[in-house]
């Protein structure tokens, strides 16, 4: 195993633990804490700690998880882009997050960052880190985005001038509905086999993403929580979650990744909202704030 992955594990065990402490602070409801350990005769081998927060005050639902798992072959999902490596036994770990508020002028949220390395019978060993953030507004505010996008750009600015619009570039294109050309939200940054650094100071590039997080997100949650809704709002709230389900459903490299290696399913699939709806070809009226989420938000621009 290359450099030092007990200090990584140090780090993501606690990033979890300071994001979570947040989550209840501002919700005011404690996150169930749900630790697992793989069986021994499954072929996915590990061990990790869900923590989920349902209906409460702030988050209808908001899950982060911890994992670090083992496995004798990578997944299709992990190798796409690096074929010499299938079938290579690997080791990874991460914390991957999804908020889902009950308000629906507060936006969806994920965060993920990890380490993964494949372990090939010849050969040293191949370490990369990924991760990322990005933002889903159901009703789009510009300081809401920008706030975001700079706190991004802020993380990533000392590793290079080049990183933040990369990862912007990288997360548009990710995050997006290719069966619906559509933007998934206003995005982020989001970056995957990353060790041009090298291991400390890339290892170092991913804890500046992971810090930042709640700074990136917190003060949008409190500038909107209070904002009164109703039917309307919750209505509209629930169809754009059907389409974070579509995504993560169709689309995530993490979700398929989780599944495909044999993954914690009820871990994996913390990312779902607990509530969604479809409707058939539902168009907004032009002129209003849902409309606007199409044609100002929900589209590839620069937000800085």
């Amino acid at each position: 195993m290359p450099d030092d992955p007990q200090a990584v594990g140090d780090y993501l065990r606690g990033l979890q633990q300071r994001i979570v402490a947040a989550v209840e602070a501002a919700d005011g409801q404690a996150c169930v804490r749900d630790a697992w350990q793989k069986a021994p005769e499954e072929p996915l081998q590990g061990s990790g700690l869900t923590c989920i927060l349902e209906e409460g005050a702030l988050f209808e639902r908001a899950g982060c998880g911890f994992s670090q798992v083992r496995g004798p072959k990578l997944p299709p999902s992990a190798t796409q882009h690096r074929p010499e490596l299938a079938g290579a036994p690997f080791e990874a770990m991460g914390v991957s997050l999804v908020f889902h508020p009950r308000n629906p002028y507060v936006p969806t949220v994920h965060m993920n960052v990890r380490m993964l390395a494949a372990l090939p019978a010849q050969g040293e060993p191949v370490c990369w880190f990924g991760g990322g953030m990005d933002l889903t507004p159901y009703y789009g505010f510009e300081e809401d985005a920008v706030h975001f996008h700079r706190a991004c750009r802020d993380a990533l600015a000392p590793f290079g001038e080049d990183k933040y619009p990369r990862f912007k570039t990288w997360c548009d294109e990710y995050f997006f509905l290719k069966h619906r050309s559509e933007q998934r939200g206003v995005g982020g940054i989001f970056f995957d086999d990353f060790a041009e650094l090298g291991f400390e100071r890339s290892f170092e590039m991913l804890r500046s993403v992971g810090d930042a997080f709640l700074p990136a997100y917190l003060p949008i949650v409190e500038r909107r929580r209070a904002m009164p809704w109703g039917e309307r709002e919750r209505a509209f709230q629930l169809y754009r979650r059907g389409r974070y389900v579509e995504f993560n459903l169709v689309w995530d490299r993490g979700t398929h990744f989780g599944l495909q290696s044999g993954g914690r399913t009820e871990s994996i699939l913390l990312s779902m909202p607990p509530q969604a709806s479809w409707a058939y070809r539902r168009e907004p009226e032009p002129g209003t704030p849902e409309a606007a989420l199409y044609s100002d938000f929900i589209v590839r621009r620069e937000w800085l």
